[in-house]
């Protein structure tokens, strides 16, 4: 998978079936942010840009309109094929829509 940065740098990181992106990334010594690990806090928000995962816990930090857009959390999804996906502090703000925009 890759992780794309807001900078527009990307890593390549390979994942094993059996872990999430969130785990592939720390076995890679890839700094992504997290908070709770079981898909509920929303802190490790993620866009998929390409690919597909699955989350393998239900999300519950994000709404259906936010999985439609192709959020999704790095702490539950597991990679299914290659993927590339836009990761760090900043995909998370954009969950957060101001109604006065």
């Amino acid at each position: 998978m890759v992780l794309v940065r807001a900078d527009g740098s990307e890593t390549v990181v390979e994942a094993r079936a059996d872990e999430t992106v969130l785990e592939a990334a720390e076995r890679a010594c890839e700094t992504l942010p997290f908070g709770c690990r079981t898909g509920a806090c929303g802190t490790c928000t993620a866009r998929l840009l390409d690919g597909q995962v699955c989350h393998e816990r239900p999300p519950r930090a994000l709404k259906p309109r936010h999985l439609e857009r192709g959020y999704v959390l790095t702490c539950v999804a597991a990679p299914r094929e290659d993927c590339r996906l836009r990761a760090g502090a900043d995909v998370a703000d954009e969950l957060v829509e101001n109604p006065w925009k």
